[in-house]
């Protein structure tokens, strides 16, 4: 089946069955590799992409459905390093083994992008479900902090950040809302 979507900006057409996950696509088809298996199950973040601005696990989401879509990898994230959580990632050495780090960063960005200023707990709805076994969860959480600092000061938003309550990863794309899928809480 042929299906044509955006692709980090570029129109991108390939032709695989319906059935093939995104996550595969990227891989086998595309040569994407950023974008990680961790379980297969959408239960771990590490294939985490960005549909449209919003965070999903792409290896839940078969080809059929992406025709039109606007697909961003962490390749397409920002490919010289300068997106505010990137830099944040860096600047406190957030990696541990480096795994989960691109669905912990694309996760993380879709945040940044709605609210440049999260408390904790928006920090915590929207990395719900990104598990990361290193247990870096307190870098992350400084990073994503420090990211909507650089975000702020660059003057791309105003202080005050989104409305309370506008945060991705609510857990709606797995059926997970309102559950604890991480050690966010047990890391402050």
């Amino acid at each position: 089946m042929a299906v044509t979507f955006k692709l980090n900006g570029k129109t991108t057409t390939v032709d695989v069955a319906a059935d093939t996950p995104l996550l595969w696509v990227l891989r086998d088809t595309l040569d994407y590799k950023g974008t990680k298996f961790g379980c297969g199950v959408g239960q771990c973040g590490a294939c985490t992409v960005h549909r449209g601005g919003v965070p999903v696990r792409s290896c839940q989401l078969k080809i059929s459905t992406l025709a039109g879509a606007d697909i961003k990898t962490i390749e397409g994230l920002s490919p010289d390093g300068s997106h505010a959580v990137q830099k944040a990632w860096e600047e406190l050495d957030v990696p541990q083994c480096g795994y989960c780090q691109a669905g912990q960063i694309m996760s993380a960005s879709a945040l940044i992008e709605k609210n440049p200023n999260p408390t904790d707990a928006d920090i915590d709805a929207a990395m719900n479900g990104n598990i990361c076994r290193c247990a870096t969860y307190i870098r992350i959480r400084a990073a994503i902090k420090r990211a909507g600092e650089i975000k702020r000061a660059a003057g791309a938003v105003p202080a005050s950040g989104a409305k309370p309550g506008s945060n991705p990863g609510d857990g709606a794309f797995d059926g997970t809302a309102g559950r604890p899928r991480s050690l966010f809480d047990a890391a402050r």
